[in-house]
């Protein structure tokens, strides 16, 4: 991977990265603003605040901007400095917890994941550690109705529609695979994996102008993890109960790939993590990355070679 451009932000943890029809970045940084940020100039806007935590965007052709925040829920912003609105807060009588991300279709359709019921976002390691299988994929009709098309997921995280609107795609960062939610034809209803056995942990998806899916690789699997992984439950929670000094910890690496809608690897772009780390969010246009971080308090640009 080039050493990557940065376009320095006001504030930290630029968690998602989306592309508005306007050419700017968009994304959402610790204490709930939402900023739309000039490739070119590096000029930053703030266009609208959840008060919570956002997480995954999207963004709409009409100027509106999905938000997924992990304290209020699914949030829809309806235009730069417009009026905020609550999509969704619970789901059957219980309250949303940890909204992850967000793609919608052209109806109006929305798709969006929450990534466990047990843990906040300040704590999301606990339920790494815990590998507690709570995790779920939903999808809002245009009429508002709420239906749950996964559950059981390993912390669900970034989704990606396909283009013929046959499937869905979700990560699962704590089971290191991308899961496959048919939506038509005669597999509808049924879930299989598009890519298993991934070298890291995939956070955030999108899918690029290049009609890839790239996914933000968070850091590389951890070995301590993989050995806990088989076992029960409760004995994985005594990690979380240790002192932190003592737990697992990331590995900071800069870290993308794109796949191919038949799981196919078509670009692994690395780097040691000198001057960015700990990639969340990703998005292509015209072979050029735009990177969003857990880490950092900055985008992060990379052109991909011709």
């Amino acid at each position: 991977m080039p050493e990557p451009r940065l376009l320095t932000l006001p504030g930290a943890i630029p968690e998602d990265v989306v592309l508005a029809p306007d050419g700017r970045v968009v994304t959402g940084i610790s204490g709930g603003a939402i900023l739309a940020v000039d490739p070119a100039s590096g000029a930053v806007e703030q266009i609208g605040d959840t008060g919570g935590r956002p997480l995954g965007l999207h963004a709409d052709p009409d100027g509106s901007l999905l938000i997924c925040d992990s304290e209020r829920g699914l949030l829809r912003l309806a235009a730069p400095h417009g009026e905020l609105e609550v999509l969704v807060d619970e789901v059957d009588g219980e309250r949303l917890n940890f909204a992850s991300n967000v793609v919608a279709d052209e109806d109006g359709t929305i798709y969006f994941s929450a990534s466990t019921r047990r843990y906040s976002f300040d704590d999301y390691l606990g339920d790494i550690f815990e590998h507690s299988g709570t995790g779920r994929l939903f999808r809002r009709t245009p009429d508002g109705r709420v239906e749950t098309l996964l559950d059981g997921l390993q912390f669900a995280n970034g989704i990606v529609l396909a283009p013929d609107r046959s499937h869905i795609l979700v990560a699962e960062t704590a089971a290191y695979r991308i899961t496959r939610c048919h939506l038509s034809g005669s597999k509808a209803g049924t879930s299989d994996h598009l890519v298993e056995n991934l070298p890291g942990m995939p956070d955030n998806m999108g899918l690029g102008s290049d009609g890839l899916i790239w996914v933000a690789l968070v850091t590389p699997r951890n070995p301590l993890l993989d050995m806990l992984l088989p076992l029960p439950g409760i004995l994985r929670r005594l990690v979380w109960a240790i002192p932190p000094a003592l737990q697992p910890k990331p590995v900071r690496t800069t870290w993308v790939q794109g796949y191919g809608f038949d799981g196919a690897l078509v670009h692994d772009l690395q780097r040691e993590a000198d001057t960015y780390a700990m990639v969340t969010g990703v998005a292509e246009r015209d072979g050029a990355l735009y990177l969003g971080s857990l880490a950092e308090s900055a985008i992060a640009v990379v052109r991909l070679a011709p």
